[in-house]
């Protein structure tokens, strides 16, 4: 394996929660709306220290894209996706863009974003959270 090079972000960044290498800037941040498996999930219009996986068509929420997982480049641990092509005309602002789990990265104030099991009792009808 060659020489590890790796980007320092100048700003507040997000940082892969395993290394703390920098992933993307706040600055970056397109949307928090986005979610994934796990909970919350942020599209950034550029991220920086990642490999990209191998291409696949995924069916999500907003309809068939293609998509690529990103990866650590200094642990592995996989961070996000990338997306490559949107199928859907109103999903094409996506391309070229990528998305970083919050779950799987350190926040700008090293906040980590934890995925609680919710419990939920059913009484009398009414759900109530524990």
């Amino acid at each position: 394996m060659g020489r590890l090079f790796l980007v320092t972000l100048e700003g507040k960044s997000y940082s892969c929660k395993h290394c703390k290498t920098h992933l993307a800037l706040c600055d970056d941040v397109v949307s928090k709306s986005f979610h994934c498996r796990y909970g919350k999930a942020y599209l950034f219009s550029k991220v920086a220290n990642v490999t990209v996986g191998v291409k696949e068509d995924r069916l999500m929420m907003t309809g068939l894209h293609t998509v690529a997982d990103i990866f650590c480049v200094k642990c592995g641990s996989i961070v996000g996706w990338t997306y490559e092509t949107a199928h859907e005309e109103d999903q094409k602002y996506k391309e070229g863009k990528s998305v970083l789990e919050r779950y799987k990265v350190s926040g700008p104030d090293g906040s980590n974003y934890w995925v609680r099991n919710e419990t939920h009792i059913i009484s009398g009808g009414e759900e109530d959270q524990v």
